[in-house]
């Protein structure tokens, strides 16, 4: 669904999946900064949207998902997955409470199959689910921007779910920002993007999701005996790393390319942009027993390692240093 703000002027689109939102409005710099400064705001409005009402909503995702749901207080923000029955992400969402309904906005071209999903393990529970892209769009603002979203307009965090029809109104005639400012921020941030720094084989400790996205206590749920058992005996065969990519060079990685260390590839790159402070920056998965220390090649790019999930990630066994010594 095209976004009408590709039709301001200046605007440049993203590359897909985000080809129907702008990368940027000309000066990707100065969206950066004003985004910030509370000034600017991201059109993320391919983002696709679930609204999943019903008494039973919140205990029923609980079951179905890695977060804690059951006791969900409305307008708190949170994340969660969906896994396959091996751990493997299959899904991620955004999503809040309202006191009558559950909004969660997921990735572009993602919703019809989580619907489908959802619609087959209904069962006899009361909800309902609907796939609601056409009539909202996702917009952002930096957290703690003061706004008065519209009325009718959702608030998951730094994410305003707003009616499709007020998104040329632009959050109460706020500047643009483009979509590569928000992907230099959250690659600054270190924060995973679904399809992006995962693959099929993707299980939540390896890019950071426990905690923010998983509660390692809650009861069961597709997925969990391979978290469990992750955290409980072992560790995840690859970890997020931010990368700081070498500024003499002028292209990016593209999303995909090999990060490489003394000649072997060990992983791939996620994202890449270019920061206003930082310059060319990056996520890539990379495997758990590449040094940290090691300088890496990312699409043929020099890169120094930021350890974001740490190697000995996931064990949640406590040995004694001396037996430790004695069993290596």
């Amino acid at each position: 669904m095209r976004s009408p703000l590709l039709d301001t002027p200046g605007a440049v689109a993203a590359e897909a999946p985000d080809a129907d939102v702008a990368g940027h409005y000309g000066d990707p710099f100065a969206e950066q900064r004003a985004f910030l400064a509370g000034e600017a705001m991201v059109d993320r409005s391919n983002r696709e949207i679930v609204r999943i009402s019903g008494p039973d909503r919140l205990s029923w995702l609980n079951d179905l998902t890695s977060q804690k749901l059951n006791d969900l207080k409305p307008g708190v923000p949170t994340q969660t997955l969906f896994l396959d029955a091996q751990g493997r992400v299959e899904h991620h969402l955004t999503l809040v409470d309202d006191g009558e309904a559950v909004w969660a906005h997921v990735e572009p071209g993602t919703s019809a199959e989580l619907v489908a999903f959802l619609e087959k393990m209904r069962f006899m529970l009361r909800v309902e689910i609907a796939d609601v892209t056409g009539d909202y769009a996702v917009v952002s603002v930096a957290e703690g921007t003061p706004v008065a979203p519209p009325e009718g307009s959702v608030v998951i965090g730094g994410d305003v779910l707003l009616p499709r029809a007020l998104l040329a109104d632009r959050l109460g005639g706020m500047s643009l920002a483009g979509l590569w400012a928000y992907e230099a921020l959250r690659i600054e941030g270190h924060r995973p993007r679904l399809g992006f720094e995962t693959d099929h084989k993707t299980i939540p400790h390896e890019v950071g999701w426990i905690g923010p996205a998983l509660h390692l206590s809650k009861g069961c749920y597709r997925g969990q005996e391979t978290v469990a058992r992750v955290h409980n005996l072992g560790h995840p065969p690859r970890r997020l790393v931010f990368l700081h990519l070498d500024g003499s060079v002028d292209t990016l990685p593209r999303h995909g390319d090999p990060v490489t260390h003394d000649g072997a590839e060990v992983g791939f790159v996620g994202s890449a942009a270019r920061h206003h402070e930082l310059g060319p920056i990056a996520l890539a998965l990379v495997k758990r027993t590449v040094p940290v220390d090691a300088t890496l090649q990312a699409g043929g790019v020099a890169a120094a390692q930021e350890v974001v999930v740490p190697p000995d990630a996931g064990r949640n066994v406590t040995i004694d240093p001396a037996l430790r010594r004695r069993i290596r």
